[in-house]
C-alpha cells in the first residue's frame, strides 16, 4: 500500500496567494512553513507570491521578518530538501508581501485590490488567485462580502477561497454561512479547509479499502462486529478558553475530525477517483446515519489530575473558563448507519481532552468464529481479529491474530501484522502541505462539501440542543466511566493499540 503522493513538481500554475489573518497563529505555526517546504521540496518558487493581509500596519520587510523567524523555529527535515532557498530570509524577501485591511472598510478592500492588481503586473501574473481566510468565524461573512464587493472573486484567471473550520455552530448557522459564500463565490469556487483530511494516513483509508480487495470483500456487516475511532488529546485547552468555552467537544471534534472519518471508512466505492465522486459517497453515508437520541451519546468534561507526569487543574480552574460552565470536553456516541452494508454495525465515536494518551486510531473489530473449537485452550492475550488503523502518533496499520503458543498446555496467543509508514517512506509531510498544493493544482478531493457540512451539522444539532450535562473524568483518563453503557449492550470494550508497548489498551 503505497502513500498518496502530496505533491509533484509542475503542476502549478502561476498564481497569487493572498492570506488574510496573516499575522495570526495560523499563518505563523503552520502555513508559512508549509509554503517554504513546498518551495523547497517541489521547486515552487517561480509559481507563486504571497500577499499577506491583516488589521495591523505593517511593512512588507517586517512582515518578511516575521515570516522568517516562524520558518526557522517550525522548519523540518532541511538536509532532505534542496539546497535552492535554503535560507528562508531569501525567499521571504522575493515572495512575501503585506497589506492592511484595517477594520474592513470598502476603500481598504478597493485598496487591496490595487495593490494585488500591481503586484501581478510586476511579475506577470495572469490573475490567478488564492484568497485563504485563516480567520475566526466571525470574520469570515465580512470578508467574503468585501471580497464580492471589490469585484475580487472573480478574474481574469481563476480564483479560489479557502475557508477554515469551523463551518458554523449548528446547521442554521452552517446554512447562514454557505449562503453568504455562495452570495460572491461559486461553489467550485470554494475549498472548505479540515487539516484531518490532509493526513497521508487518513487518505490512505480509501487506498487500504479499495485497492485492497482481501480487506473491502470483508467489509460489511457480515463479517465486521464494530468500528471504534478514537482521537484522544492529551492536552487541555490551553489559552483557547474564549472559543471553547463555547463550543465543546462535539463542536470542536465530532462534527468535523471524527465524522470525516466515520464516512472514509464507511462509504461505498465510488465511481471513480475524483474530488465529486468521493464526496458524493461520503454525503451519502452521511445521510443514512441514523438519527441520534441522548441515550446514544455520553458528555464529559475533566477534572484535576495527573497528565504527563504531573498535576493538572481541571476544565473548571482553567483561566478564562465561566464559572460553573458545563461545556464538554469530552463526547462519545454511539452511531449507527442504516444502509445495506451497515445495518446493525455500531460505531463508537469518542474524543476528549486531557486524556491518557495522544492518539487517533481506527479499531475494526471482526466477528469471531461461529464455532469456538478452542474453549478448552488457555489464553494468554486478547481474542479475535481487530484492525487498528493508527492515523497519530506512530502511523501505520495493525491486524491481530490468534496463533498457538508453544506450551506444554494447549495455549493460545495474539500477535499482529504491523506496517509503519515512517519505516517504509520516512517522514511523512505535514497535513497543511497536502492541502495547499491540492488548493495549488484545484484538486477539491480533501474538501468538504456545502451539502457535506450542512448534513454533518444535521445530525448533531439535536444533541446540541438537548442539554446533556457531562459526567467529570480525572484529567490523565480515558473519560469518564459512564461512557460504557454506549457499549455494554453488545458486550463490546473499548480498545485501542498504544504506541508505547503495543499492548491492546481499554
Amino acid at each position: 500500500m503505497e502513500s498518496l503522493p502530496v505533491a509533484g513538481p509542475g503542476a502549478v500554475d502561476r498564481h497569487l496567494l493572498v492570506v488574510f489573518g496573516a499575522t495570526g497563529d495560523l499563518f505563523r505555526q503552520k502555513l508559512v512553513p508549509a509554503l517554504y517546504h513546498l518551495v523547497r521540496q517541489y521547486n515552487l518558487a517561480d509559481r507563486f507570491l504571497i500577499l499577506g493581509v491583516a488589521r495591523s500596519q505593517m511593512e512588507d520587510e517586517d512582515f518578511r521578518a516575521l515570516s522568517r523567524v516562524s520558518i526557522e523555529g517550525i522548519s523540518r527535515g532541511q538536509a532532505q530538501l534542496g539546497e535552492e532557498y535554503a535560507d528562508p530570509g531569501d525567499w521571504c524577501d522575493e515572495a512575501l508581501y503585506f497589506q492592511s485591511i484595517g477594520t474592513g472598510e470598502a476603500h481598504a478592500y478597493r485598496a487591496l485590490r490595487n495593490r494585488i492588481e500591481r503586484i501581478e503586473a510586476a511579475h506577470g501574473l495572469s490573475g490567478n488567485r488564492i484568497f485563504y481566510l485563516a480567520l475566526p468565524p466571525a470574520a469570515i461573512g465580512p470578508t467574503v462580502r468585501g471580497l464580492g464587493a471589490s469585484g475580487l472573486a472573480h478574474s481574469a484567471g481563476w480564483t479560489r477561497l479557502v475557508v477554515e473550520k469551523p463551518f458554523g455552530v449548528d446547521v442554521e448557522s452552517a446554512v447562514a454561512l454557505n449562503r453568504v459564500l455562495h452570495g460572491c463565490f461559486d461553489e467550485p469556487q470554494i475549498y472548505r479547509i479540515d487539516h484531518y483530511l490532509g493526513k497521508a494516513t487518513v487518505q490512505n483509508l480509501l487506498v487500504f479499502r479499495f485497492a485492497n480487495p482481501l480487506f473491502e470483500s470483508v467489509w460489511n456487516r457480515d463479517r465486521i462486529d464494530n468500528i471504534q475511532i478514537t482521537v484522544a488529546e492529551a492536552v487541555g485547552i490551553g489559552q483557547r478558553a474564549a472559543y471553547y468555552d463555547r463550543s465543546g467537544a462535539l463542536r470542536d471534534m465530532v462534527q468535523n475530525h471524527l465524522t470525516q472519518l466515520l464516512s472514509l471508512v464507511a462509504m461505498e466505492p465510488p465511481v471513480s477517483f475524483d474530488a465529486e465522486a468521493i464526496r458524493d459517497e461520503k454525503v451519502k453515508i452521511l445521510q443514512s446515519v441514523r438519527p441520534l437520541r441522548p441515550d446514544d451519546v455520553v458528555f464529559g468534561q475533566y477534572t484535576a489530575g495527573q497528565a504527563n507526569g504531573r498535576s493538572v487543574s481541571g476544565y473548571l480552574e482553567e483561566q478564562g473558563v465561566t464559572p460553573g460552565s458545563v461545556t464538554p470536553t469530552y463526547a462519545a456516541l454511539r452511531v449507527f448507519v442504516d444502509s445495506w452494508r451497515w445495518q446493525g454495525v455500531p460505531f463508537y465515536l469518542r474524543t476528549g481532552k486531557r486524556m491518557h494518551s495522544r492518539l487517533t486510531q481506527v479499531a475494526v473489530t471482526f466477528h469471531g468464529p461461529p464455532v469456538t473449537l478452542f474453549k478448552s485452550f488457555e489464553r494468554s492475550g486478547r481474542q479475535g481479529n481487530v484492525l487498528y488503523f493508527k492515523l497519530q502518533p506512530h502511523e501505520g496499520f495493525d491486524l491481530l491474530f490468534d496463533v498457538q503458543k508453544p506450551s506444554d498446555h494447549p495455549q493460545l496467543d495474539t500477535r499482529s501484522l504491523a506496517f509503519a509508514y515512517e519505516e517504509a517512506f520516512g517522514s511523512l509531510p505535514d497535513a497543511y502541505e497536502t492541502l495547499l498544493y491540492d488548493v495549488m493544482t484545484g484538486d477539491r478531493t480533501l474538501f468538504v462539501r456545502s451539502d457535506e457540512a450542512e448534513e454533518a451539522w444535521r445530525r448533531y444539532t439535536p444533541m446540541l440542543e438537548a442539554a446533556i450535562s457531562p459526567h467529570p473524568y480525572p484529567a490523565g483518563s480515558w473519560g469518564p466511566k459512564e461512557a460504557e453503557r454506549l457499549l455494554s449492550p453488545r458486550d463490546h470494550e473499548w480498545t485501542v493499540r498504544l504506541p508505547d508497548n503495543g499492548d491492546p489498551g481499554i
